[in-house]
């Protein structure tokens, strides 16, 4: 039986987990074996650039705050080494890790991951990643709302001009 103080440790560990969990927007969970040095500090500078938490986590402290979380599917994924990525926008997290993932098949792969509460398995965080960004998708939006507005200008103009045009009679 472990001691108090390892106890209490574990217990607050699971704490702040679980709080991280409920509070990042989405979260995606790896298994890193076998990275090296060099490209994991590589992998983690993007990820910190783009506000992206990254850390190593032990499968049964995350097990258990998955639990408490309300996003138990994760356990099934939890084996050998496991990092989860805390991201607080949709996409980064899982944009910068499935490409890393995808450029480094032989020591890096994506599990899972959760957006909004709701548990994704890998192709799910896949499918995420080739979204675009909130930005992206807002200018794609008024892109679409400019180009209906600016044809109806057009048009009220036409026939404007068109009525300028006729004689008086």
């Amino acid at each position: 039986m472990p001691s108090n103080s390892v106890l209490e440790a574990k217990q607050q560990a699971v704490a702040e987990l679980t709080e991280k969990l409920k509070a990042a927007t989405t979260g995606v969970i790896v298994d890193y074996k076998g990275i090296s040095v060099e490209a994991d500090t590589k992998l983690r500078k993007e990820l910190r650039e783009a506000g992206v938490e990254y850390r190593v986590v032990k499968n049964t402290l995350l097990g258990r705050a998955a639990d408490e979380a309300g996003l138990a599917d994760l356990k099934n994924v939890l084996e050998g080494t496991t990092a989860i990525a805390f991201s607080p926008d949709y996409t980064s997290a899982a944009k910068i890790l499935a490409k890393f993932a995808g450029d480094n098949k032989d020591f890096f792969t994506v599990k899972a991951g959760f957006c909004d509460g709701e548990v994704l398995d890998q192709a799910g965080v896949n499918k995420l990643a080739t979204m675009p960004s909130k930005e992206g998708l807002l200018s794609m939006l008024c892109c679409a709302l400019l180009g209906n507005v600016s044809g109806l200008a057009r048009v009220l103009q036409a026939v404007v001009d068109k009525k300028n045009e006729e004689p008086a009679a």
